[in-house]
C-alpha cells in the first residue's frame, strides 16, 4: 500500500515537473555552505588552528565559526589528556552540528513557505515542486503532504533539528571521542551500517551469517549529515520525533537529556544506552551548547564542496 501511495505522489509530482519543463533531481543535495575543508595532520596543528582563530569554550558566545574537517587528527587517541581530547572533539564537531541543523531549518522553512502558498489556492511553481520532490524523498514520505494533512504533519516532525548536546554525546559514545577504528578509517561518528556489501568495513566481531558493514564517509561532515537525517526518518526514532513535536507544541525548549529517551533502540543495551547519552552530557555539561549560534566565516583556508548520500541506515551498537 505504501509504495503504490509513494508512487502516486511521485507520479503527481512529476507530471507537474514533466509539464512545466523542469528536470527534477531527487538524488540532489542541498548545497553546502562555502566553508573552511580543513585535514589537520595532528592533533597540535588542530589546536593551533583553533587557537589561532580564537575559538574556545570561552568564545562559544561570540558565535562559533564554520568549518568542515575531512577527517580528526590520526593521533588522537595518543593524547594523554583525556580533557584535551574532549576539547578538541567536541569543538571541531560544533561548527558541523550547527551547520547541519541550519541546513534544516531552511528545509523546514522552505517546505511551511509551500504549504501556505498551495493552501493559499495559488499553483505551484516549478522550483516548488521540485522542493518538494526532494524533501518528499530525502525524508521518505510515501504519502502526498500537499492534500494528506497526516502526512504533512509527519513531515514537518521530520524535518527539525537536533540538540547539539544529542548530537555530540552520541557521537562520542559511539567513536570514544574520535579514536575508534570507524571514526578513524571512515569518519563515521556514529557507527552507522551499510548492507551494501564491500562498500563499507567489515567489523571485527561481526556474528556469523551477518552481511553489514559500518559505512565510510567522505567528510566527518556527511557522517553527521547522513546520522541526522537517519534519527528523523526512521521508524526506530520514532519516538524521538514525537517527543521532539510534544515539546515544541508545548513551547519548551529542546534539550539533549530529554531526547536521549528515543534513543532505545540505537543499541542493544536500551536503557542503559540513554542513561550513558545523558551521562555525557551532564558530565561535559554539554547542555550549554544549546544557545551557540555560527559565527561568520573564517577569512581563510582552502574551500571545498563535499556532498552527502542520506542512505537511510540502523546504527552498529
Amino acid at each position: 500500500m505504501i509504495n503504490r501511495l509513494s508512487r502516486l505522489f511521485s507520479l503527481l509530482v512529476l507530471t507537474a515537473l514533466l509539464g512545466t519543463g523542469c528536470n527534477p533531481d531527487p538524488l540532489g543535495k542541498t548545497p553546502l555552505p562555502a566553508v573552511p575543508m580543513l585535514a589537520p595532520a595532528n592533533h597540535r596543528e588542530l589546536s593551533s588552528f583553533l587557537a589561532n582563530n580564537s575559538y574556545s569554550w570561552d568564545s562559544l558566545a561570540s558565535g562559533v565559526p564554520p568549518f568542515i574537517l575531512e577527517t580528526l587528527p590520526a593521533d588522537l587517541k595518543e593524547l594523554n589528556s583525556i580533557e584535551e581530547k574532549k576539547r578538541l572533539f567536541f569543538l571541531s564537531l560544533l561548527p558541523m552540528v550547527l551547520m547541519a541543523n541550519e541546513e534544516i531549518l531552511k528545509q523546514r522553512q522552505e517546505l511551511t513557505a509551500i504549504f501556505r502558498h498551495y493552501d493559499s489556492g495559488l499553483p505551484l511553481s516549478p522550483q516548488q515542486w521540485e522542493r518538494l520532490y526532494f524533501l518528499a524523498e530525502e525524508y521518505g514520505m510515501d504519502e502526498n503532504p500537499l492534500t494528506d494533512l497526516l502526512a504533512r504533519r509527519s513531515l514537518l516532525r521530520r524535518i527539525d533539528i537536533l540538540p547539539p548536546s544529542l548530537v555530540l554525546a552520541q557521537a562520542a559514545n559511539e567513536s570514544g571521542y574520535g579514536t575508534s577504528r570507524f571514526a578513524r578509517e571512515g569518519n563515521n561518528l556514529f557507527g552507522m551500517w551499510t548492507y551494501a556489501r564491500g562498500t563499507g568495513m567489515v567489523p571485527l566481531k561481526r556474528p556469523a551469517g551477518k552481511t553489514y558493514e559500518v559505512r565510510r564517509f567522505p567528510t566527518l561532515y556527511d557522517s553527521v549529515r547522513v546520522y541526522m537525517n537517519n534519527l528523523n526518518v526512521h521508524r526506530a526514532y520514532r519516538p524521538l520525533r514525537e517527543l521532539r513535536s510534544l515539546l515544541r507544541s508545548r513551547g519548551l525548549d529542546l534539550r539533549g537529556v530529554d531526547l536521549a529517551a528515543g534513543l532505545r533502540l540505537y543499541s542493544a543495551r536500551r536503557e542503559a544506552y540513554v542513561k550513558e547519552i545523558r551521562s555525557i552530557i551532564r558530565r561535559n555539561d554539554l547542555s550549554r551548547l544549546s544557545s551557540t549560534t555560527l559565527a561568520k566565516p573564517f577569512p581563510h583556508a582552502a574551500r571545498r564542496q563535499p556532498t552527502a548520500s542520506t542512505q537511510n541506515t540502523l546504527p552498529a551498537g
